[in-house]
């Protein structure tokens, strides 16, 4: 029999050896890169969109089978910005108690679901990168937002403007950020990030010019 007190050392040395394996090599060398974005006049912008390209990597496609979901609720695309990569199905669930006619004439998607409840039985499919507005023929002021990036990459600013890229390899980015009250929303602003591992690379900053600013 195990003397009482080799049984308590054993299961304090269990304890560490199980400690130490939560410890992936992912989780020592993950590197945080923060941004934050703001208008021309310093105050923080939700709802941006911030991508990172590696450097010199060809276009990403999202792995088979990626979906997303843009909701139809109270007359109101939920969300109102969304970012996908290329090759995502997205559906597009009507929760409301009125048919929508959705649509996109925008050249990254051109599509229509017309009159519909519920969900429709096929996701579209967004294969190539761009900026997309979907509209509705039935209710004018319903309006979102997806942009489309060649990159697995990705995030929204919350509310005070913030995003963080937790596990981004070692390497060199090409950052981005974009608005949707950009008034120019080709002129996306870049910035170049260099991610050594084990480490945090520096924070970046976006000022975007958008409507009204």
């Amino acid at each position: 029999m195990t003397p009482p007190h080799a049984t308590r050392f054993l299961y304090r040395a269990a304890c560490a050896v199980i400690g130490l394996a939560a410890l992936s090599p992912l989780a020592v060398q993950a590197a945080a890169t923060p941004v934050q974005v703001v208008d021309a006049r310093g105050r923080p912008l939700a709802d941006a969109v911030v991508y990172a390209t590696p450097a010199g990597a060809r276009p990403a496609l999202a792995a088979p089978g990626t979906t997303a979901a843009i909701d139809q609720i109270d007359r109101e695309f939920v969300p109102l910005v969304s970012v996908i990569q290329t090759g995502t199905n997205v559906r597009f669930p009507n929760k409301d108690d009125v048919e929508h006619d959705i649509y996109s004439f925008s050249p990254a998607k051109r599509f229509e679901i017309k009159l519909y409840s519920g969900v429709p039985s096929k996701p579209v499919l967004f294969d190539k990168p761009g900026l997309v507005v979907l509209g509705c023929n039935i209710h004018d002021s319903m309006v979102a937002y997806v942009l489309v990036v060649e990159t697995p990459y990705f995030g929204r600013t919350d509310k005070d403007g913030r995003v963080s890229f937790e596990n981004l390899p070692a390497g060199s980015y090409r950052v981005a950020a974009w608005h949707y009250k950009m008034r120019d929303p080709n002129a996306q602003p870049t910035s170049t990030a260099q991610v050594a591992a084990g480490g945090a690379s520096p924070a970046l900053k976006f000022t975007l010019t958008t409507e009204g600013n």
